[in-house]
């Protein structure tokens, strides 16, 4: 069995037959850790702001001592800026 045959398949395309935002992001975290850089980041050009923002929020949730809000916040905006422009060039491309 392939890693593939796991994955959680995308509602968006599955019902209404078109990609979401966040499509890609699981077979572009098996590719990073296959140590597949560059076509992570075909896949998905979004993974490399996605993975330290969970790591950041899961930080918050762990470390209750420290603020990550002002971390957590710009990578939240800069994560959804490159997932926008993405997206408009995968439907466009």
């Amino acid at each position: 069995m392939k890693v593939e045959d796991y994955m959680i398949p995308c509602m968006s395309k599955k019902f209404f037959g078109f990609d979401c935002m966040g499509c890609g992001m699981q077979r572009a975290t098996v590719l990073l850790f296959e140590g597949e850089f560059s076509a992570a980041f075909q896949m998905f050009p979004a993974i490399y702001t996605t993975i330290p923002l969970f790591i950041f929020i899961g930080m918050h949730f762990i470390d209750k001592r420290r603020n990550y809000t002002k971390i957590i916040i710009p990578f939240a905006i800069l994560n959804a800026v490159i997932m926008i422009i993405a997206y408009f060039y995968k439907l466009t491309h």
